[in-house]
């Protein structure tokens, strides 16, 4: 077993080695020259739009209205990366790291937005009448036939990732927090959560969207409004603390206290690797949500689907590494769940545990929740619509084994599952950039030519 768990620390080195990392941000890069920019200069405009698509167009083919879509996005991505993740990246690369969760996630807007760009472009209606989409289509419908052994790569890769990273390893992560805050044991929390997801997945992407939109802007809200109290308390520390996170990412962090150091390229690796399954831009996740969206306009959804990135690393992640900066935790040798638990402690006067607890448990649970989306349209794409049931079977199964597990070498597996994801989803990503520049010129052209048919009406 020893011999197996070195092999997969191996592997997992390898695949999320530099190569795989400076490929997902080299792709954003390139696909926000190629875009003007625009993730960046449409943010504003961005926001409104999310706000008004909670109500779909009358008559726009779709299931979930663009705002739902979004938010099952999120229920996958805003999970414990956004709190024992940048605790993680901090301790392993010293605040200098967070820096670089801000540049990966800025240059990863671009990514989403193509992602979803292409997801509503190219997706397509299955046997069910449901629209489907993601890599696995865009690969096939926008490469062609020749291409299609790399879609099922993808699906095959996404199915199986989705047990790891989205099902059991996010059911022990709400179980270890719910036994230490409230002796809960773990076959407890297994249970009530096998119950409680079964009963939104039974209804399919509707209701897990509803769920989603519900329960994600609540929870995200009142973790950061905890945050906040901290944040606020120490208002006068918070420049030194944006001036320490810039000044360590290009100069490394020396040791202090429990910290033992890091190099300027620790917080670019460890920065850049936490932001990235954070927001999981470039890793093909979310436009499977996105091209769920009630919408005919691929860049409208994209243009929404941006915001995740931007939600889940410069505003989520952003107050935790300012908790655990502000506070000084990060000196004190912790790392994970119980470096973030220690930051809140210090800021709430002891109401930090029950915070970052709370706060990993309905984390993780949605990611749960968006997880099976993302592992059954997978498995659908592989075996057809009666891959559906069964895989929600399944699903609901191994979340008790999962909450009562030993999942070392789970995380490890799905870890690298998770990373070989991307890579077919990038080569897509850089194949089809022509078509997503084109589609976005396109609705520029158009969108000024209304604005000054309407000006001068």
């Amino acid at each position: 077993m020893n011999n197996i768990q070195s092999f997969l620390n191996t592997l997992s080195g390898i695949i999320w080695g530099p190569m795989l990392l400076i490929l997902l941000v080299g792709v954003g890069v390139y696909l926000t020259v190629g875009l003007h920019a625009i993730p960046w200069r449409r943010l504003g405009y961005s926001i409104g739009l999310l706000w008004r698509s909670r109500v779909p167009e009358p008559g726009v083919a779709g299931e979930i209205p663009p705002f739902h879509a979004l938010m099952t996005a999120l229920s996958a991505t805003v999970g414990s990366g956004n709190v024992a993740g940048v605790a993680t990246a901090i301790y392993l690369g010293g605040p200098g790291a967070v820096f670089w969760m801000w540049m990966t996630a800025l240059f990863g807007m671009a990514t989403k937005y193509s992602e979803a760009v292409l997801a509503v472009r190219y997706r397509e209606v299955d046997e069910l009448g449901r629209h489907v989409g993601g890599p696995m289509y865009y690969i096939r419908n926008g490469l062609g036939p020749s291409w299609h052994w790399l879609s099922i790569l993808f699906s095959l890769f996404g199915t199986l990732a989705a047990f790891g990273i989205g099902n059991t390893v996010q059911a022990n992560t709400v179980a270890t927090a719910v036994e230490s805050s409230f002796h809960v044991p773990p076959w407890g929390s297994g249970l009530i959560m096998a119950l409680l997801t079964g009963a939104v997945i039974i209804g399919g992407i509707r209701r897990l969207g509803s769920v989603a939109a519900a329960l994600v802007p609540f929870m995200a809200l009142a973790y950061m409004s905890g945050a906040l109290i901290v944040i606020l308390a120490n208002i006068e520390e918070v420049p030194a603390a944006f001036g320490t996170i810039i000044r360590d990412a290009f100069t490394g962090t020396a040791a202090t206290g429990g910290f033992a150091g890091a190099s300027v390229l620790m917080a670019i690796r460890f920065g850049v690797a936490r932001g990235v399954f954070s927001n999981e831009a470039g890793l093909g996740s979310a436009p499977i949500a996105h091209a769920a969206a009630k919408t005919n306009d691929p860049v409208r959804q994209g243009l929404i689907a941006m915001l995740g990135t931007f939600i889940d690393t410069i505003l989520v992640c952003t107050m935790t590494a300012l908790v655990i900066v502000l506070t000084g935790s990060w000196t004190t040798g912790k790392t994970g769940a119980a470096l973030a638990t220690q930051a809140f402690d210090s800021g709430l006067l002891q109401a930090g545990g029950v915070v970052v607890t709370l706060g990993l448990m309905v984390f993780a649970f949605t990611t749960l929740l968006g997880w099976s989306y993302y592992g059954e349209r997978c498995a659908e794409y592989l075996l057809g619509v009666r891959a559906i049931q069964p895989f929600r079977i399944v699903w609901v199964v191994l979340i008790p084994i999962g909450a009562m597990g030993d999942l070392g070498w789970v995380w490890l597996v799905a870890d690298i599952l998770n990373g070989l994801m991307a890579v077919p989803n990038l080569i897509a990503l850089l194949a089809l950039s022509p078509i997503i520049f084109q589609v976005t010129r396109d609705h520029e052209v158009f969108r000024r030519a209304s604005l000054f048919t309407k000006k001068m009406g």
